[in-house]
């Protein structure tokens, strides 16, 4: 596995679990919902999928991480397997997003925009340098 490719699947790893906390357990901080773009009415009626989704998304980037060390010091072929696995999860759970907010879910209308190209970008981008 290419290092573009490394980098990229790491970045968007850390990413995932440095996010997990704020939707976890800080998302009624008003600095947090500024940050994930949400608005604050109706945050007590879904902390729970807010908890369970976070935690859904630091374990796909704890995964992606033990794939990379695989990769690194382990099996390598089996280690690329892990981390495209997790790269898939990242970019499809962000097009789920991006098709919530199309379909109205998402308050204020488009405010997943921003956080839907920041999250597919980088898992995008490793699985296209693992293809090339």
């Amino acid at each position: 596995m290419n290092i573009v490719a490394q980098l990229c699947a790491g970045l968007a790893a850390l990413t995932l679990i440095v996010v997990f906390p704020l939707e976890a357990f800080l998302i009624d901080r008003p600095w947090v919902q500024r940050f994930l773009q949400i608005e604050p009415e109706g945050i007590r009626n879904v902390h729970l999928w807010s908890f369970c989704l976070g935690a859904r998304n630091a374990l796909a980037g704890v995964g992606t991480l033990i794939g990379l060390l695989m990769v690194n010091v382990g099996d390598a072929r089996t280690g690329t397997v892990v981390v495209v696995v997790g790269c898939i999860y990242m970019l499809v759970a962000s097009l789920f997003m991006a098709a919530a907010d199309g379909l109205g879910y998402w308050l204020p209308r488009g405010g997943s925009i921003k956080g839907t190209i920041g999250s597919s970008i980088l898992p995008a981008a490793a699985l296209v340098a693992l293809a090339v």
